[in-house]
């Protein structure tokens, strides 16, 4: 082979090796793996017990879900109501008091903007001292739409629960606060979660994971008042979740466990990890 002949097969193999690159990394880009995105573990989740979490963004942006902070599953509940300082978003799936918990207590004391379905906002304003000035078009929406938030890092849509709403602000009969719901909550550079809120198993949860893949599924077990370990088991295998943390049992005597929901997963066959979350516990997704 001549001396000009090898030249120009380095310069074809070079060139090849360059469009190469080039095309692997536009697909690492356009699926959101650019070399600039975020390291795993960025985003923080804390339990308080019940259903209430904090959600800690890579950028340090607070969310609460569900926010019952005092309720009897955590000894420090107090203490950690007091210690909040700062919280950006309030998300709340019904008009539940141990959904609602401490939120009112919360915006007052941090301005945090509730985001929730319209009806159950009204609601909130008008029987549960949320503050009317946080509760605006920018952070309320319903089903079928998605909310951009805090600059487009955070994105919540609404999704269905099969339960029941309402708010009742001194004993008195309680007053409607419309459709229950759950959350699927996107974090720019972060993961996916999926809060279902208070429900039973329903069909249409296969649809979920069409519309991108959960990270993480926050699942109620309690039974009685929701699906228990079983109905929740099957609901996993529904959504395929990466992860799947147990909620919403161990207050008002339910009957569901952690123990009986893994063996219903074992059963199911669902491929999900589960993790058992202790109240207090950070979890880095």
């Amino acid at each position: 082979m001549t001396l000009l002949k090898q030249a120009l097969l380095r310069s074809i193999r070079l060139r090849a090796l360059l469009l190469t690159i080039v095309l692997v990394g536009g697909l690492l880009t356009f699926h959101g793996m650019s070399s600039q995105a975020q390291p795993v573990g960025n985003t923080q989740l804390l339990w308080y017990g019940q259903s209430a979490f904090k959600l800690t963004t890579p950028s340090g942006k607070v969310l609460l879900i569900d926010p019952w902070l005092t309720n009897p599953l955590n000894p420090n509940g107090k203490t950690d109501l007091a210690k909040l300082d700062r919280v950006d978003l309030i998300l709340i799936s019904h008009g539940h008091v141990d959904h609602v918990g401490d939120a009112a207590a919360i915006a007052q004391k941090t301005n945090a903007k509730l985001v929730s379905t319209a009806d159950l906002g009204t609601a909130l304003v008008g029987y549960g001292s949320y503050p009317k000035a946080l509760v605006g078009m920018e952070t309320q929406g319903n089903f079928g739409g998605e909310l951009s938030l805090l600059n487009d890092e955070v994105k919540v849509a609404f999704v269905p629960a099969i339960h029941s709403s309402a708010i009742a602000s001194d004993g008195s009969p309680a007053n409607y606060a419309g459709n229950p719901s759950g959350f699927l909550i996107r974090v720019k550079n972060g993961p996916t979660l999926y809060h279902t809120g208070d429900t039973d198993l329903f069909s249409d949860m296969s649809l979920i994971p069409q519309f991108g893949k959960v990270t993480v599924m926050l699942a109620c077990i309690g039974d009685k008042f929701t699906m228990g370990p079983i109905r929740a088991a099957e609901a996993v295998k529904l959504v395929n979740p990466q992860t799947v943390i147990p909620m919403h049992y161990g207050v008002f005597n339910l009957p569901g466990t952690p123990t009986a929901f893994a063996q219903a997963l074992r059963r199911q066959g669902a491929k999900s990890q589960l993790r058992v979350v202790k109240v207090g516990e950070v979890v880095r997704l």
